[in-house]
């Protein structure tokens, strides 16, 4: 299954780089349905986005043990007087339906949304559930109904597990963003989990907004649960009234409740088996980040996991030109390295850069550290990228990006923990492997690599590409830089020994440089040369 998922991806991939090259030749071309669409008269939110009897906005949460319960909150308009869930055992057909139980909603609260109607955001706790087994739901008032959406319980083993970890989405969600979050999910649709690092939105009060998040997702809110912190963005509004945070957060986000007196419901933590996931609020101008720090130290103090991540939204160690958040890492930083915490996820400065404090000299790839902090974003707004507050802190970057729309996979089995960072397009980025030893030290491993590293010869590919379009044979530099870009991609796969997969998307490049001579951006000259090229290395690989 595994084989016929990634051959669907490579596939995937081509179709949207076919696409992209049949778009450029039609720059300027004015087609006859562009008329016909700029006559049309957009859709008012207040119309799109009005809730109604129906269920909408399902996601799902914690509020108390992973392994026994489970939050799910929804949305209906103020008609609903009576919000239930169904709940069963998951089987293999339909009969399930004469094994369920009922719960009643244990909180229903009213927003007043900016576009002129009330919304209703419910919320149930599912309790007394068995560790490690599927379970079926559904919500709504006893005529209107949900459809049924599953989960599955966390283990009160060390079992292996997954999760997915996103920065900010923000802006253009529905546009930009929907491909990101489905794509994340599409590689890992058994992830127990996603972390979201702050600023799901633009404007905290913007139900619109909202409602991008929650479509751009859909059924993925219901089936796999949520942990999300406060980005400044859940607290910036477009009405009238002071910045405090979103009233949309705690109705819809659960908390477990165990966090600093005032911040119950967006400071907290949550056991996942072997793994104690935390969030904090790093809005300094509006929480107490003292106070937290104090609370974080008692938490990690009385830790009984092997792994701990932490999340909040503004990084310790900025990576956007011109940002530095001096209170939080004065605060914070001191208790991060005391308890020796494994990895940081934070959002914020629009750009990405992995790396840690730094204890070993540029260019090795297999050291010891601490913490593992990560800065990322999922959204289409970006920002320039700077190291000047790692270096001014002595911290060193393991990895960088800007303009790139990214989201992560983490894995974790038992002493051992793989983080990998992908592109929107699916193709991984940056990687490593963090393995506890029995003292508690950290190994991590950047890449294995090879007695004769095949990246160098792909090198001399790109190189090729630059004398073809040198001679004429590649008719732009935009042509060339796609093409290595594609290449780029294929030297990450064969640096971490991904074998099959560097293969497939050296297949997909073969097939990339049979569209583009079709479309005659490159000469016979220049396709015979790659493509002989690619499949000396293919051959190789195998």
């Amino acid at each position: 299954m595994k084989n016929v998922l990634r051959d669907l991806k490579s596939e995937k991939d081509f179709k949207f780089k076919k696409r992209s090259i049949a778009a450029l030749l039609t720059v300027g071309i004015i087609l006859p349905s562009a008329v016909a669409v700029a006559d049309q008269q957009e859709h008012p939110d207040a119309e799109t986005y009005k809730p109604s009897p129906v269920p909408d906005r399902v996601l799902l949460g914690w509020e108390g043990d992973t392994a026994t319960t489970q939050s799910v909150s929804w949305r209906t308009d103020e008609s609903v007087t009576s919000p239930v869930a169904e709940i069963a055992v998951a089987e293999e057909g339909p009969n399930f339906t004469s094994e369920t139980s009922t719960i009643e909603a244990e909180t229903s609260e009213e927003i007043e949304a900016n576009l002129g109607y009330t919304s209703q955001y419910h919320t149930v706790n599912f309790e007394g559930l068995e560790p490690d087994t599927q379970y079926l739901y559904r919500v709504g008032d006893g005529a209107n109904w949900s459809e049924w959406y599953e989960f599955t319980t966390a283990s009160e083993e060390d079992e292996p597990f997954s999760f997915i970890y996103m920065g900010d989405a923000q802006n253009d969600i529905k546009e930009h963003w929907s491909r990101v979050m489905r794509s994340a999910y599409s590689d890992l649709s058994e992830a127990s989990f996603i972390v979201h690092a702050g600023d799901m939105i633009n404007h905290g009060d913007a139900d619109e907004q909202w409602g991008e998040w929650y479509e751009s997702a859909g059924w993925i809110n219901g089936m796999i649960p949520s942990i999300a912190t406060a980005g400044n963005h859940e607290y910036y509004r477009i009405t009238n009234g002071p910045n405090t945070l979103s009233e949309y957060f705690g109705p819809q986000f659960a908390y477990p409740g165990n966090g600093p007196e005032g911040l119950e419901e967006q400071v907290g933590y949550w056991d996942y088996q072997d793994m104690r996931i935390i969030s904090l609020d790093s809005n300094t101008g509006h929480v107490d980040i003292d106070q937290q720090a104090e609370w974080l130290d008692e938490v990690l103090e009385n830790n009984p996991n092997k792994w701990t991540v932490i999340t909040f939204h503004h990084p310790i160690f900025s990576s956007g030109e011109g940002r530095d958040n001096v209170a939080l890492r004065e605060a914070v930083l001191p208790v991060i390295e005391k308890h020796n915490v494994d990895l940081i996820f934070q959002g914020h400065d629009h750009t990405y850069a992995r790396g840690h404090l730094s204890n070993e000299e540029d260019g090795e790839k297999e050291y010891s550290t601490g913490t593992m902090f990560v800065n990322s974003v999922s959204g289409p707004k970006m920002y320039n990228r700077s190291e000047v507050v790692w270096e001014e802190n002595n911290a060193y970057v393991r990895s960088g990006a800007e303009d790139t729309q990214m989201y992560q996979h983490i894995y974790v089995d038992g002493d051992e923990l793989k983080y990998e960072s992908y592109n929107a397009l699916g193709e991984i980025y940056d990687e490593f492997t963090m393995t506890k030893q029995s003292d508690g030290q950290k190994i991590i491993t950047e890449t294995e690599g090879s007695e004769e590293p095949v990246e160098s010869t792909i090198e001399e590919v790109k190189t090729q590409v630059d004398e073809l379009l040198a001679a004429g044979d590649i008719s732009s530099e935009d042509t060339a830089r796609h093409l290595k870009t594609h290449l780029n991609s294929v030297a990450h796969y064969q640096e971490n020994q991904s074998v099959d997969k560097a293969i497939n998307h050296m297949n997909s490049f073969i097939e990339l440089l049979q569209v583009i001579k079709e479309e005659q951006l490159i000469t016979e000259n220049a396709f015979n040369v790659l493509k002989a090229s690619a499949e000396e290395l293919i051959e190789q690989w195998r």
